[in-house]
């Protein structure tokens, strides 16, 4: 159940802009929207429409030209890197297109890795209960390179569930990975999306996969509409 009383991400008129070869470049034209907490929205939209732009803004990892992004209920576009870091480690997960596993660590090393940072009690024992949920128990003293890309996407999953971050912002899960397998992860991705309550947000190509989430908005030139669902 979505607690609609409860806004987990808004931006108030948000913009980006760039300079370019041509002059400036306006990527983000004024965005104004609301995530609650519990939700799934998908930000769709063609390639180059703006929506990885938005996801980082809304991650706090880029700065906007002008406008306010609110995270968790705190202003995020005036704080410096630092404190944007902070509030991170404390409110968000990630899941990315190309995994970003460290190499040198074991998959249970890159899931205990956020644990340790945030200062968690008992890292390893939560890493190693995150790689069952997700089917890995047995594959947990694994480097990356040894696991498939089916099997790499699932720690990343495990590693943005067990920080217990109540948001969780997905940039193209799927991508990297074929149908079936991809089908596999989406599952896992809103089943524990379920059982944790977590908001997700993702950024999607696949109309399958952002037709599982409760909401779609759409990327067009540098705005953002609400789509209507069937």
């Amino acid at each position: 159940m979505n607690d609609t009383s409860k806004m987990m991400i808004e931006t108030r008129k948000l913009k980006q802009e760039v300079a370019s070869g041509e002059g400036s470049l306006v990527i983000l034209k004024g965005i104004d929207m609301a995530i609650y907490a519990g939700e799934s929205v998908a930000i769709v939209g063609v390639s180059g429409s703006g929506k990885s732009t938005l996801l980082g803004m809304l991650a706090g990892l880029d700065r906007p030209s002008s406008g306010e992004v609110f995270l968790a209920g705190t202003e995020i576009t005036g704080l410096d890197e630092e404190q944007r870091a902070l509030l991170r480690g404390e409110q968000v997960g990630f899941v990315f297109q190309n995994f970003q596993l460290l190499p040198s660590l074991t998959a249970l090393e890159n899931v205990m890795l956020p644990l340790e940072v945030k200062g968690a009690k008992e890292p390893q024992v939560r890493a190693a209960q995150w790689l069952d949920r997700v089917g890995l128990a047995g594959r947990a003293t694994h480097y990356p390179l040894q696991l498939s890309g089916g099997e790499q996407q699932r720690v990343a999953v495990a590693r943005a569930f067990a920080s217990e971050a109540p948001i969780l912002f997905a940039d193209e899960p799927t991508g990297n990975l074929d149908r079936r397998t991809g089908e596999k992860v989406a599952d896992l991705l809103f089943s524990l999306n379920r059982e944790s309550g977590t908001t997700l947000v993702l950024v999607t190509h696949d109309p399958k996969l952002a037709a599982r989430c409760d909401r779609q908005l759409e990327m067009e030139d540098g705005t953002l509409r609400e789509v209507a669902l069937a």
